[in-house]
């Protein structure tokens, strides 16, 4: 050993840059195999369902389909997916040293490509064109669909047409078959016409409307996935030139007429919930009543879904098995179970199909009947894996529905309810004691009462980001109202039905009034309590997915890990309650804007009524609740009957801004010297090259590429419809809004 030391030559040393060049891609190797091994120790030892994650996956690429701009970016996402899918089963030593890891980068990928794949095909099978512009005259057409809406003072017809601005002017050819929506004015206006009429009638027809503001309402996606390219109001009679063919005892004739009898029975002022309960019809709830469910956290009971559907299923399943039971030759030649099971079953799909089956209505059904097969089968019946085989059932056949809010609270509900009830606490909890009857009752009455809090905790930021209001009170409510609803509004509204066979429902139907005004009054008085509803002003997209994120991770793992996903949900919701309000609101048409007044407390408007659509939109993106005053009365304001002249002060900073408000000419170098002599200008009709502001303009021209307008002056930032739509079928390919990043004027202060 000496000798060859001796004979040894020792390397000169190296420079640090050397020795980092030479090691750099072993360390980075190496860095990447312990990460590596990190996650699939993690993914080794956790307790989890794939089934969740794979249905997470799938609805991860329908949003992705929505979010992304257009179809070279979808397919740029499938073929990226796809290469790392076809990367990862190539590496055969990554699927053996790394199983779960190797597994989900071979299948997440492809399921996400799915979910891709499912809306866009969705999307082009069954999306409907608009109508291109606005029209008015007489028509025919034929009745699909028929809806009242006493409440409203209307009806409304669903109606199959052609459609007259596709037909070719020289041959007389017919044109394109379009779905028409109309409403009728006045109550009962649609009496003696039915499915299948061809009726004609003189209308207005207008495109399904795009958001009015940024993260509004999309009527003209819901149409797009509803096949509807039209819908308006009928400006005269509507009469009937051909009686149509039909079934007598079609699906729609049974709602309607069961919707009638109840009305008739029980009175118009309750018929509205008590048709909600049995058929799903809410079209007699007044709006008094609609806003007071809501405002309380009630509003679920008036949509059919998890609860009606379970509380339908799971009654006649106890009474098949209590009844079959009585007789013992049954009882010992028949599974019971499996009888009862099959009766629910065909109970909850006869409610579903009443009901209209709507996607929670779907859920729920799907839902009940995993359940009903896991108790025949002496299986566990609530797990994840029936929440995840229920909803990948819905986004299979209605993928859009996963960016609704019905869908969305709905599982929401359904998640938190799971997580809550498959706790290790929460199960020692519930466990055999040694106790009184009374002590257990009151145990399940806190645990009833912790679960309502729960899902109202995870509910709120939905019905927050969506609506921009949520009720506070909702989980003490929920605990009243839910088993008052479920255990005596609906068996006495179903009992009065059954009675009413042999014409002895009389006094029933009077104790389903009582119980319908008890739950009525419940929800009146929680939503009349101080602090009752939490007003949401702004929107903040990423926040809510952040949101989203941390609380797919606290309901889809198990053990200890989850609570990782709660420092993620609480920093979303954190942001999603701190977005701050847009300073001025513009409506696609530039005939509505709102300016709000520095610190949020009032709302000033171009053009203020009593009440509207607008001017709901308005209000409610704000975040104020108190009534409105126009703009004349702002501070500092000149008005005349052309324009208003606005000073705007935000953070130190004078916004000049001039809103055009009349429709009479103006003289074209009166309006460019006051054009330059403004920051903004806003106006509902085009204005000449010459009206250069020191900011932007949006006028007519402007405000028809980026539809409406939310200004955020202390960012000097403006986001536009336009810039969430992208090229999607519903809305026609927009130019970017060029003043999106423009940078501010600089003010004097």
């Amino acid at each position: 050993m000496g000798t060859h030391a001796a004979t040894c030559e020792i390397p000169p040393p190296e420079s640090p840059g050397t020795a980092a060049l030479q090691h750099g891609p072993w360390t980075a190797k190496g860095l990447l195999s312990r990460v590596l091994a990190v996650v699939e120790r993690f993914l080794s030892g956790a307790e989890f369902e794939r089934a969740p994650w794979v249905t997470v996956a799938f609805a991860t690429g329908i949003i992705a389909w929505f979010w992304l701009p257009s179809a070279p970016a979808w397919a740029g996402l499938c073929g990226a997916l796809v290469a790392i899918c076809a990367i990862c089963y190539a590496s055969f030593p990554l699927r053996v040293v790394y199983p779960h890891l190797g597994r989900a980068l071979s299948l997440l990928p492809l399921v996400v490509v799915a979910g891709c794949l499912v809306v866009w095909a969705r999307s082009e099978l069954v999306g409907q064109p608009a109508i291109e512009r606005p029209l008015s005259g007489n028509f025919s057409a034929q009745v699909l669909a028929i809806e009242s809406q006493p409440a409203l003072g209307r009806d409304r017809l669903l109606l199959a047409m052609r459609d007259p601005l596709s037909g070719s002017g020289h041959d007389a050819s017919p044109g394109n078959a379009i779905k028409v929506r109309l409403n009728v004015p006045g109550k009962g206006s649609t009496t003696g016409i039915a499915v299948g009429d061809l009726v004609a009638f003189r209308a207005r027809l207008m495109p399904p409307a795009p958001p009015m503001l940024p993260g509004a309402y999309n009527f003209a996606r819901t149409s797009w996935f509803t096949g509807i390219a039209a819908s308006g109001s009928v400006t005269g009679e509507v009469k009937v030139v051909r009686k149509g063919k039909r079934s007598e005892w079609g699906l729609l004739d049974i709602r309607q007429s069961l919707t009638n009898h109840i009305r008739a029975r029980i009175g118009d002022e309750r018929a509205g919930i008590a048709a909600a309960f049995v058929t799903g019809d809410r079209g007699g709830i007044t709006e008094a009543d609609d806003q007071a469910m809501r405002d309380s956290g009630l509003a679920h009971l008036l949509s059919i879904s998890g609860l009606h559907v379970s509380a339908m299923v799971g009654a006649v399943y106890l009474l098949v098995i209590r009844l079959l039971a009585l007789f013992p030759w049954v009882a010992l030649r028949v599974r019971l179970p499996v009888v009862a099971a099959g009766a629910g079953a065909a109970a909850g799909v006869a409610y579903t199909l009443l009901s209209g089956s709507e996607v929670p209505t779907v859920r729920s059904c799907i839902g009940s009947l995993l359940v009903l097969i896991a108790l025949a089968l002496g299986r566990e019946p609530l797990s994840l894996r029936m929440l995840a085989v229920a909803a990948f059932c819905v986004l299979l056949l209605w993928p859009e529905a996963v960016i609704g809010p019905s869908f969305q609270l709905s599982f929401g509900a359904v998640l938190a309810l799971i997580a809550v009830s498959t706790a290790k606490p929460v199960r020692h909890f519930l466990g055999p004691r040694d106790e009184g009857l009374a002590m257990t009752g009151l145990r399940h009455l806190s645990l009833l009462l912790l679960t309502g809090v729960v899902i109202d905790l995870a509910l709120m930021p939905i019905g927050l980001y969506h609506f921009h209001r949520a009720g506070v009170y909702g989980a003490l409510a929920n605990v009243a109202a839910i088993p008052l609803s479920t255990f005596v509004v609906m068996p006495l509204l179903a009992c009065a039905l059954v009675l009413d066979i042999a014409g002895l429902g009389g006094p029933v139907w009077w104790l389903a009034g009582i119980s319908i005004d008890l739950l009525v009054g419940l929800a009146r008085w929680f939503a009349s309590r101080p602090g009752a509803v939490n007003l949401l002003p702004g929107t903040d997209t990423w926040a809510f997915l952040l949101f989203v994120a941390g609380g797919l991770w606290m309901g889809l793992w198990s053990g200890r890990i989850r609570w990782a996903g709660l420092p993620i949900a609480s920093v979303g919701v954190f942001l999603l309650a701190t977005a701050p309000a847009a300073d001025m609101l513009v409506s696609g048409d530039g005939r509505h804007v709102g300016l709000v007044e520095d610190g949020g407390k009032r709302l000033y408007l171009l053009r203020n009524s009593e009440s509207g659509y607008a001017r709901d939109n308005l209000m409610e993106f704000a975040g104020i609740e108190a009534d409105p005053v126009t703009f004349d009365k702002f501070p500092g304001a000149r008005c005349n009957r052309d324009f208003c002249a606005l000073p705007v002060r935000r953070s130190g900073t004078t916004w000049h801004v001039l809103v055009s408000r009349g429709r009479d000419a103006v003289a074209e170098r009166s309006l460019a010297a006051a054009c330059e002599r403004s920051d903004i200008v806003i106006s509902d009709r085009w204005l000449p090259r010459s009206c250069k502001p020191r900011w932007f303009k949006a006028d007519r021209g402007s405000l028809g590429q980026t539809g409406g307008l939310a200004v955020y002056l202390g960012k000097a930032r403006i986001d536009t419809v336009a810039q969430t739509q992208g090229e999607h079928g519903w809305w026609r390919p927009r130019p970017v809004h060029r003043y999106r990043n423009a940078p501010a004027p600089r003010k004097s202060q």
